[in-house]
């Protein structure tokens, strides 16, 4: 349920409120805009009565909300929610390029394509210190050491680093790690979700192989619900028939999330298609179509790369393609 307010209210009107709505159980999402404020209850709504909520002088109005997702449903809160990814900001017209490695390797590797991305207008660093893979005898990544590495690239490039989480036990290992990222064979872990409410960090959803939407923002739901509101959404293409790409790439996730829900949503192209040559023309697609940002892996040598080499760009082949995209961002916003 949400209660809107009417414009210029007096705020002991509004706190009396909020106490009495508070100390008959409900959780609060209030979202303060330019011209109104939103009163979100988290809780069972059904024992409210809305005829004597709509007749307080200060409220506008009263509706139920129907979705199952509570916090991060725009009705909570209208505007575009702007995330903190440790000094770089996304979401809210804030749009950031990720980029890097599938997985961390050696230092020389992971610095110079640190340097690289950065020189092209990446706004954070990706890899995989941890990694998730389909076959047990494949590169798990170097674990702690890999983290160890990406904090040196942070040291030497001032970006801020984004990598992947397996279990909510290593998590006193991401420390220094500005945005963790839920891989799409964990967005319904629920236990590691409810962890990472716990904690302030950034965190980058991704959707899985084989979810709706809706279970997304559920997934979304969980962390928020555990107080952590900054969620990053990550269309990362989906399980179809198609063999000829790796996944299919959802684009139309991008204008249904915008239109569903406050939080940042960004693309990532390079798992969504699992071929390089298909990568530009995606992040361009996903760029017009909306997103907030790209993920996108570049290695300094794919053919040699441990790890999903055949979808990553070359540090040529991103730079143009970063041009490109910017080009595209400045026309789409026209």
């Amino acid at each position: 349920m949400i209660i809107l307010l009417k414009d210029k209210v007096n705020e002991k009107q509004v706190k009396n409120l909020t106490n009495w709505l508070e100390g008959i159980g409900f959780d609060l999402h209030i979202s303060k805009g330019q011209n109104q404020t939103i009163i979100g209850l988290i809780g069972d709504t059904s024992r409210v009565d809305m005829d004597l909520i709509s007749s307080l002088d200060i409220v506008e109005s009263v509706k139920r909300i129907q979705e199952p997702f509570k916090s991060a449903n725009r009705k909570f809160h209208e505007e575009d929610s702007v995330v903190d990814c440790g000094g770089v900001k996304i979401g809210g017209g804030h749009f950031q390029i990720i980029a890097g490695p599938c997985s961390v390797e050696t230092r020389e590797q992971i610095i110079a394509v640190a340097q690289s991305v950065k020189a092209s207008g990446a706004g954070m660093l990706r890899g995989g210190a941890f990694k998730p893979r389909t076959s047990p005898y494949a590169f798990q990544g170097l674990h702690e050491k890999g983290l160890e590495l990406l904090s040196e690239a942070k040291r030497a490039t001032g970006l801020p680093i984004v990598t992947e989480i397996m279990e909510a036990a290593h998590l006193p290992l991401f420390e220094d790690v500005d945005v963790i990222q839920v891989g799409a064979r964990n967005m319904q872990n629920f236990e590691l979700l409810k962890e990472l409410g716990q904690t302030r960090k950034t965190i980058l959803l991704k959707r899985g192989l084989a979810n709706t939407l809706e279970e997304l923002l559920m997934s979304a739901e969980y962390i928020m619900a555990g107080g952590n509101e900054n969620v990053i959404l990550c269309e990362r293409g989906i399980r179809t028939f198609e063999t000829y790409t790796r996944n299919t790439l959802d684009l139309s996730a991008v204008p249904v999330l915008r239109r569903l829900t406050h939080l940042p949503v960004v693309v990532d192209p390079s798992h969504g298609t699992g071929h390089a040559y298909l990568v530009p023309s995606m992040a361009m697609a996903a760029t017009v179509a909306g997103a907030d940002g790209l993920i996108i892996e570049v290695h300094n040598d794919p053919p040699h790369a441990l790890c999903d080499g055949k979808q990553s760009l070359t540090p040529e082949q991103f730079d143009d393609l970063a041009r490109r995209i910017m080009a595209v961002k400045e026309y789409a916003v026209r």
